[in-house]
């Protein structure tokens, strides 16, 4: 393995670093408080290409790899892991429709993407029902060339705004894995409806949703894959997509560590700056032993998926680790911030907030647990 950057992947690295301090960090307090998400930011990413950038050249995408794609992720964290979450929650609306679609339905539902800004959306858990993915409660009853959609999804990120979303439901409750399937139901489908998650603790410029289907009608050319490969989709795609979460959190926590670094050198205590005291200096050393373990991390899980090789115990350890070490890094940063990081006036209480979903979403780390054990026992 050699993550050596080459001249392509430093400029897609440094425009999205650009981007996020010129177009987020300016404006994710703001959007924070205001619990809105940011649409010109998402016009902004499309007109740069850091929008749905895994979309195949085939389907008029650029055709990204999952290296890059954590490339991006990382610097758009590092300015607002909420706003990142907008743009990381499109890319896994989008990856079910890489792994079980035809081409003529990656051409149909994701060159539209490619035209304008737009965003798509993963519908699996629900409010009864997070991590156990088999035990669906949203039905999909066959009615010849199409299936009839009912059911309730829960905590949809993009819910409501997407062009479209892969539901994935169950056409048997008693049927187990063999009886799901996975759907893409446009926005406007008749019978669907959302309505909007607020007082969120953190990430409050996504758009977190419920959604409703009540009687929606879903033709069968919008299946992917087969009767029974609902679940493996799903679980599949998760195995990909929890690596940008580990992404996001590295960026967090490089941003924890970098705000903590400009405090603590204008801060002064005793006659002088704080960065002179060993205390401190061991929490900026624990930052960055974590920032350079958890990027490596990532960055192994992410080119095992570009070389087509296994890596689901992989991206769980990432997951995993670095949305708890970025926890860490933005508990600590606020300690050495002292009373100023318990308010709004410095970024680092934003980070604790925003990232203690990296640590829930995209299977909570209990369940990233039982993928790794699972790994070593089997």
């Amino acid at each position: 393995m050699d993550f050596t950057l080459n001249d392509e992947q430093r400029q897609l690295q440094q425009l999205a670093r650009d981007f996020a301090r010129k177009e987020i960090i300016p404006i994710a307090a703001e959007y924070d408080r205001r619990e809105e998400l940011p649409w010109q930011v998402v016009e902004k990413a499309f007109e740069v290409g850091l929008l749905n950038p895994t979309i195949p050249e085939h389907a008029g995408g650029l055709g990204l790899g999952m290296f890059d794609e954590c490339l991006i992720g990382e610097e758009l964290a590092y300015g607002c892991m909420g706003i990142y979450t907008v743009l990381m929650a499109s890319e896994l609306g989008i990856a079910p429709i890489l792994i079980g679609g035809t081409e003529e339905q990656q051409a149909r539902f994701l060159g539209p993407l490619t035209e304008k800004a737009g965003l798509a959306a993963f519908a699996l858990s629900e409010p009864g029902n997070g991590s156990d993915a088999a035990g669906m409660a949203t039905v999909a009853r066959d009615d010849g060339d199409a299936w009839i959609l009912n059911g309730t999804k829960m905590w949809i990120s993009n819910g409501g705004v997407a062009e479209f979303n892969v539901v994935f439901a169950t056409t048997d409750k008693n049927g187990g894995h063999k009886a799901t399937v996975a759907l893409v139901v446009p926005k406007d489908a008749p019978g669907f409806s959302h309505h909007k998650i607020g007082h969120k603790m953190g990430q409050r410029a996504s758009l977190t949703s419920e959604l409703v289907f009540e009687d929606v009608r879903v033709p069968k050319e919008n299946q992917l894959g087969g009767l029974g490969d609902g679940f493996k989709i799903a679980m599949k795609t998760l195995d990909k997509t929890r690596i940008p979460v580990a992404a996001g959190s590295v960026g967090i926590a490089r941003r924890a560590m970098e705000e903590s670094i400009k405090y603590a050198k204008e801060r002064e205590a005793f006659g002088k700056p704080i960065t002179e005291f060993q205390a401190i200096q061991f929490k900026l050393a624990e930052m960055a032993m974590g920032i350079e373990t958890g990027r490596l991390m990532y960055q192994k899980a992410a080119w095992l998926v570009d070389q087509g090789m296994p890596h689901g115990f992989e991206s769980a350890i990432a997951k995993a680790y670095c949305s708890e070490m970025a926890f860490s890094a933005a508990n600590e940063g606020i300690q050495v911030h002292g009373g100023y990081g318990y308010v709004g006036e410095y970024p680092v209480e934003k980070l604790l907030r925003d990232v203690k979903l990296n640590m829930i979403y995209e299977g909570t780390n209990e369940i990233q647990r039982v993928v790794i054990a699972r790994n070593l026992l089997k």
